[in-house]
């Protein structure tokens, strides 16, 4: 690859399944001038800028957030939020990949920095949430008005989203119902998903997901929001006891499905859509997309979650399906 002319400046933090991925999108990306990857092992990071080659290199944290326009956190979930601060702080927008609760939660609290600053601090970028995300405005956009939300996911990237997903299996789970928040277990509550093939129909059940608080910001409207993860019958069974083994380096295919439900002319419709990959491979390509987006004005600043910030989702998804990432809609609609 020849050396980059000026243009974005861009760091991935982390260099599992997930931030390698979001490295390499960033680095075949027109427009990005230099990708700046940070590892706990300085080997690691020097190693995977190496293999992307010119234009990349190997920095460190916490001294990357002030030298670059943003920062993509593919690390751990606990210790997102208080990085993306970080960053923030440090004048870099920033693209947050954890999905739990209160990872999610602690990026939407620096809303009101990061919109006095001009910083775009996006949480939950995924693949759900956040293709997740897409899919329901994709499914909501026709609609005039937003009754029901609901959101099914299967697999998982990384080892740390082995973790959460396997904790998200043990309680309570939040649903929005009826203007308020409702509590049942983890775990509860099966139901039979349909993902796009290969993948296809799936046993899902309630999970402990920052998707419910996601969606209740960008949908007021919407009288019920669930979240439901496939799951087999030992995963509930040992969600509460400590992961038998460690997790694989990469999940396998995954899915997510949205279904969205509401009126248009008076009449009831409902709209799925759906999306399948590996995880990682979504939601690194995701977590790119979103920086360069964040970097060209094309969110809004301010925190919360693709849904919310994004001004042109439709080209998100459209830049998605071009890197290999499809999304499906399903047949029918109308009730």
């Amino acid at each position: 690859m020849a050396t980059k002319a000026a243009g974005i400046r861009a760091a991935v933090v982390g260099t599992g399944a997930v931030g390698l991925r979001a490295a390499r999108q960033l680095h075949e990306t027109d427009g990005v001038a230099s990708v700046v990857v940070v590892s706990r092992r300085a080997a690691r990071a020097s190693a995977v800028a190496a293999e992307l080659g010119d234009g990349a290199s190997a920095g460190d944290w916490p001294s990357v957030a002030g030298s670059v326009d943003v920062v993509v956190l593919a690390v751990p979930d606990a210790l997102q939020a208080d990085m993306a601060r970080v960053c923030v702080g440090d004048g870099a927008h920033v693209i947050a990949t954890a999905a739990s609760i209160d990872a999610v939660d602690g990026v939407l609290g620096l809303a009101q920095r990061a919109s006095t600053l001009g910083r775009v601090a996006v949480a939950g970028v995924a693949m759900s949430p956040g293709l997740s995300c897409l899919l329901v405005w994709r499914a909501a956009r026709d609609l005039d008005v937003v009754d029901e939300v609901h959101i099914a996911k299967s697999g998982t990237g990384g080892p740390a989203c082995a973790r959460a997903t396997h904790a998200a299996l043990r309680g309570p789970s939040a649903l929005w119902r009826d203007g308020r928040w409702q509590s049942e277990p983890a775990g509860s509550g099966r139901e039979l998903c349909w993902f796009p093939e290969p993948v296809g129909g799936q046993d899902c059940y309630a999970s402990s997901s920052a998707e419910t608080s996601l969606m209740i910001s960008a949908f007021p409207t919407a009288r019920r929001i669930t979240a439901r993860v496939a799951a087999t019958r030992r995963d509930r069974a040992t969600a509460w006891l400590p992961m038998l083994r460690p997790p694989h380096p990469e999940g396998l295919l995954g899915g997510v499905r949205v279904e969205v439900r509401g009126w248009k002319n008076g009449v009831a419709c409902t709209n799925v859509m759906g999306a399948v990959d590996r995880p990682a491979v979504a939601a690194g390509t995701l977590a790119a997309l979103s920086a360069v987006a964040a970097v060209r004005g094309e969110l809004s600043p301010g925190a919360g979650g693709l849904a919310t910030l994004a001004t042109k989702p439709g080209e998100l998804l459209v830049a998605l399906a071009e890197r290999g990432v499809k999304v499906a809609e399903y047949a029918g609609g109308s009730e």
